[in-house]
């Protein structure tokens, strides 16, 4: 077993490297795949040794070795919360089918993670790519009611967008479709937390942001990051925090 936890520990750190990449280049159009990686300052073709995930970032002491630029910490941290996350996901989940709606589920909140976090965007192209694979997994792997992923993407469109006209665009087109695949993939109880777990973190470190003076009043932040760790804290802890709220009343 240790064994199968390590493989999915360096799958999921190669394939974060991979998904910086993708959310890095389809915002601006630019191609990744036959490209060969360079430095985005100096434009110097990188060697396989300065490729490795998160031990190139820390033997290279965070710079360039040709300009000695400094590198965004962005990398090493999308290749490690990818990593942990193929980890965690059978420990929270077991061994089943819905692991691969888990592993999905990752890829996708990596890659609009780092688009969300540089551009501000998350690209249709991205949503409509993995809203088909969603699509193939749960005809595979369907929910307990078969009819309960589609409310869930009607319901996850429907509040974003109700949020969006309320709010006069506080919400981006963007967050409106990815709440949409999101509760096409984990249904209408696990987007309905997923919205309100992503809201108590945007309100909390939004907060916190404002009292330490990073933060102005009308700072524009990305929701992406809050998407994704609202739903992944839904997806692993949601079953557990509702029957804990349930005890508690009763």
């Amino acid at each position: 077993m240790m064994a199968i936890h390590i493989y999915l520990l360096v799958l999921g750190l190669i394939l974060g490297s991979f998904f910086n990449v993708v959310g890095l280049s389809v915002p601006v159009s630019q191609p990744f795949v036959n490209r060969r990686s360079a430095c985005p300052s100096c434009g110097r073709t990188l060697t396989f040794f300065e490729l490795i995930p998160v031990m190139s970032y820390v033997v290279q002491g965070a710079k360039c070795r040709g300009c000695e630029a400094r590198i965004s910490p962005l990398y090493p941290i999308v290749e490690m919360l990818t990593g942990i996350l193929f980890v965690s996901a059978p420990i929270f989940l077991g061994w089943s089918g819905e692991l691969f709606i888990c592993w999905t589920l990752i890829s996708l909140f990596m890659i609009i993670f780092v688009s969300d976090v540089t551009y501000m965007l998350i690209p249709d192209k991205i949503l409509i790519f993995f809203m088909v694979i969603f699509i193939a997994l749960r005809v595979s792997f369907p929910l307990s009611l078969w009819w309960d992923s589609l409310a869930g993407a009607a319901i996850g469109f429907a509040l974003l967008l109700l949020i969006a006209v309320v709010s006069k665009g506080g919400m981006g087109g963007g967050d409106i479709k990815l709440f949409a695949v999101i509760g096409f993939a984990l249904g209408t109880k696990l987007v309905l937390l997923s919205l309100l777990f992503a809201c108590f973190y945007g309100a909390f470190f939004g907060i916190i942001g404002m009292l330490s003076g990073v933060l102005k009043k009308k700072t524009v932040i990305p929701f992406g990051p809050y998407i994704v760790f609202g739903t992944l804290t839904a997806y692993f802890w949601g079953d557990y925090i509702v029957r804990s709220y349930v005890s508690l009343l009763r």
